[in-house]
């Protein structure tokens, strides 16, 4: 889930509703930025080629939650049918097209909800997902190990995982964790955007300076189980504290390198050589604002005024919308580009190495996106853009998927460890 807390993630979209129909935002895909993308083009055939071979493994992706908030499905997922053409950034055809082999499906619940029951929602969220999975039996396929990527690319189908985003959802309890693991959730966010009882976030106060006693026994009972740990959302003190802790490697399931994009979500270089260092994989986002230093100083400089205009108009996304074009007339938004995602790549490879970079494009749970990466059909035009700047096949094969499974392979190694010393 991008960087917006829930409210406002939610007015953007209403807001971006208001937009098409005004005509400030286009409703037709936009156009890349980075040359020819014909199936003539070597570079792309080269990309096609290596995801062929390798299994196209993604962070991130808020399908669940996206059909949660869709204002016809509502939760329903037979109501939004994945064999057509969907509202959101994913379907079977363009899944296809993108050549993805496996996918963490984020099981999302917000972290402020604090009057709605966290593992409620979570276990809905669960449920959404593995129905997800469940209605397309000959696309999808459970997947709980390693192994079973492999397995299920091998046999044509999209391995299916689970990803919790946000350690709220536990309640402060290593029962709740483990009754997570065995529904099937095989990496934890340890925070969203909420500070916890035991955690730090990115962007919320902090309360700990990092991880607390009981945060050291989430990390440590997380690699008890196999559950990898994902540090995306959480700060610097926290992301420090859990590589001191942690026995298997780390994960940020979508975060970019911050010393491109100064924001809070994204990892400094400090932490970056640490993840070499710990085994692990930062998997880049396809976040606008985490991407494009031009898009981020135009979100800071866009939050005051929508803030105005809500004290202003209050719920009436109608005049909102009205008013917030006319200031985009004489303030028009930057776009981020296919390109600036291939420097955040390029720029964790230079700093962490190329066995430490992944893809994680949380898409469904962005509203803007960048040019030439629209939705999960694009990803071969990103490989094509790195194949370009002279990554060799086997480089591509780590992006790929190679990296996050050898990631997944060690936490299940260091889980079978401590479970037979009895730890």
């Amino acid at each position: 889930m991008s960087h917006n807390i829930p409210r406002t993630r939610r007015i953007r979209r209403v807001l971006t509703a208001h937009f098409v129909l005004l005509g400030v935002i286009s409703a037709g895909p936009l156009l890349a930025q980075n040359g020819s993308s014909s199936s003539s083009d070597k570079y792309l055939a080269r990309a096609k080629h290596v995801l062929t071979e390798t299994p196209l493994v993604d962070g991130h992706n808020d399908l669940p939650w996206r059909i949660r908030e869709d204002s016809v499905a509502r939760g329903n997922v037979d109501a939004y049918d994945l064999r057509g053409r969907t509202p959101g950034h994913t379907d079977l055809d363009r899944l296809k097209a993108g050549m993805v082999g496996a996918q963490f499906w984020s099981v999302y619940t917000p972290g402020e909800w604090r009057d709605s029951g966290y593992a409620r929602v979570q276990l809905e969220q669960i449920d959404i997902a593995r129905r997800i999975i469940a209605r397309y039996p000959d696309r999808f396929a459970l997947a709980l190990t390693a192994g079973d990527i492999r397995r299920e690319f091998r046999q044509g189908k999209l391995a299916s995982l689970l990803g919790l985003e946000g350690g709220h959802a536990i309640e402060n309890s290593l029962g709740a964790l483990r009754a997570y693991y065995d529904l099937g959730v095989r990496y934890m966010t340890l925070t969203h955007n909420v500070t916890l009882d035991w955690a730090d976030a990115a962007l919320d106060s902090a309360k700990h300076n990092g991880l607390t006693s009981f945060g050291d026994s989430v990390v440590r009972e997380m690699n008890r189980l196999g559950m990898m740990v994902d540090l995306s959302h959480v700060s610097p003190a926290t992301m420090s504290d859990a590589l001191n802790v942690t026995r298997a490697p780390v994960i940020f399931s979508h975060s970019g390198a911050r010393a491109l994009v100064d924001v809070p979500r994204n990892v400094p270089d400090s932490i970056l050589r640490r993840v070499t260092v710990n085994g692990g994989v930062v998997m880049v986002p396809f976040v606008t604002g985490f991407v494009s230093p031009a898009v981020m100083l135009y979100d800071q400089s866009t939050r005051p005024v929508i803030t105005d205009l809500e004290k202003k108009y209050g719920k009436d996304t109608a005049a909102i919308a009205r008013e917030l074009k006319q200031w985009r007339v004489s303030h028009p938004e930057p776009r981020a580009t296919l390109s600036q995602v291939a420097d955040q790549i390029d720029y964790v490879r230079k700093v962490a190495g190329v066995d430490h970079v992944g893809i994680g494009g949380d898409f469904d749970g962005i509203t803007e996106v960048v040019q030439g990466l629209e939705d999960v059909s694009k990803y071969p035009a990103l490989f094509a853009e790195l194949a370009r700047r002279g990554w060799s096949d086997a480089d591509l094969k780590k992006l790929a998927g190679e990296n996050l499974l050898r990631v997944f392979s060690q936490a299940e190694a260091v889980a079978k460890r401590l479970q037979q010393a009895g730890r």
